[in-house]
């Protein structure tokens, strides 16, 4: 079974109408009809639901869009995973690409414990860690 992670600018993607969501939406119904496991760090939840509420708070997307988005991103089947040595490999890759935070970094640590795939719509992530990690994913 193949495995991938995504981060949260992808899944945004899916959620909101936002440029090259039609690309992430044919990379998650591909991977869907794959029967590909689909995970990612527990920190997707407190990323996706803070800018989802940020949307509405911002009136970018009304109420309802936004409780729709909620409920949209709810329903999707990621496996949500903290492995043991999580952080500490999330630290370790922040420091080898020189990042000043260790929230994307947390991305990359997973998909790499996990040996997979980590899918981004996050140009700056993919330009520090990209050439060196062939495995990172750019959606463009």
């Amino acid at each position: 079974m193949r495995r991938i992670c995504v981060d949260a600018s992808f899944v945004l993607k899916l959620l909101l109408d936002e440029p090259d969501s039609l690309r992430a939406v044919a990379h998650w119904s591909e991977w869907i009809a794959s029967d590909s496991d689909i995970v990612a760090p527990f920190r997707l939840v407190f990323e996706v639901v803070s800018v989802l509420r940020n949307n509405v708070y911002r009136r970018i997307i009304t109420p309802e869009a936004g409780d729709k988005a909620m409920a949209a991103f709810l329903a999707q089947d990621i496996a949500l995973l903290h492995p043991d040595s999580l952080v500490e490999q999330g630290w370790r890759i922040a420091a080898r690409f020189n990042r000043p935070t260790v929230y994307d970094a947390i991305y990359l640590a997973l998909g790499e414990l996990l040996d997979c795939e980590v899918w981004t719509a996050d140009r700056r992530l993919y330009n520090a860690a990209g050439a060196e990690l062939s495995w990172l994913r750019l959606l463009t």
